[in-house]
């Protein structure tokens, strides 16, 4: 299934939560015996999106990776709107399977409002935009399923498992097969493709997790384009007692700001 039909099963579930089946996500996209967790988050956020008003985009986006959701099994997504007021909305979606959360996720969303405080960002990446991709092809039981859907691109950083002293990664971005349209759950998806930033640390292969992933969006920004390349660049703010707090920042194809990325992650090396 493409990431397209399962939005799309997101947000049908959503609107018709009591007459719907539970819904299922393939192997294809798990990491191991569970769901890419950008998958589940991005779920998630077109489930709640399909209940806001359209006059409203996502401002922050704030996600917690409770337990395990196993892949070729069955779950549900449980929207709750926590307010619809005049200029923002704030809501609340959860992955339930099993009986169990396996996914929380907080969304607020705001109106443009007309405002007399502007404050243009200047940061840049200088990252020159690959033609091609650059991460490890589909080894069985070594690459994880999911990412035979993305393009991913190193620019700094090493792969998993290799040693380095660094823990910082920069690099592009984009879907393999491009989707009809880039939408901001499409954007979810694309930014947890990264591995996390320590793993290129360990000698020895290690499970790690995202516990907890706050994402801020930034608007206006232009329109994006199906192919686009999206910029990425992270680093590790700290990391001790087997969990990494990383911050990073992502660009649109011509080096406009568009999000603002900060994950907790566990490692159990």
């Amino acid at each position: 299934m493409t990431i397209d039909e399962l939005l799309a099963l997101a947000k049908t579930h959503s609107l018709n939560a009591d007459e719907q089946p539970t819904l299922i996500i393939p192997k294809e996209w798990g990491q191991g015996r569970t769901v890419f967790g950008g998958l589940s988050a991005a779920m998630v956020y077109a489930a709640i999106k399909i209940q806001v008003e359209d006059d409203r985009v996502m401002r922050s986006f704030n996600c917690n990776f409770v337990g395990p959701l196993l892949v070729d099994t069955e779950f549900e997504i449980i929207v709750e709107i926590l307010r619809q007021g005049k200029n923002a909305s704030q809501a609340l979606g959860r992955i339930v399977q099993d009986g169990k959360t396996c996914v929380s996720c907080q969304v607020c969303f705001g109106v443009a409002r007309k405002s007399k405080v502007v404050v243009k960002n200047n940061d840049s990446h200088m990252l020159e935009m690959p033609k091609k991709g650059s991460f490890l092809p589909q080894i069985p039981k070594i690459t994880p399923k999911f990412l035979r859907y993305y393009d991913l691109s190193f620019m700094k950083g090493r792969m998993p498992f290799t040693g380095s002293k660094k823990s910082e990664i920069n690099g592009w971005m984009r879907f393999k097969k491009p989707p009809a349209e880039i939408t901001d759950a499409h954007l979810i998806s694309l930014i947890d493709a990264w591995p996390p930033t320590v793993l290129q640390m360990l000698r020895l292969p290690a499970p790690a997790s995202t516990m907890s992933w706050n994402v801020e969006f930034i608007h206006p920004h232009q329109d994006f384009s199906p192919t686009d390349w999206f910029a990425f660049k992270v680093l590790t703010r700290q990391a001790a007692d087997g969990y990494a707090h990383t911050e990073g920042n992502v660009w649109d194809q011509s080096g406009e700001l568009i999000a603002i990325s900060r994950q907790t992650v566990g490692i159990f090396d």
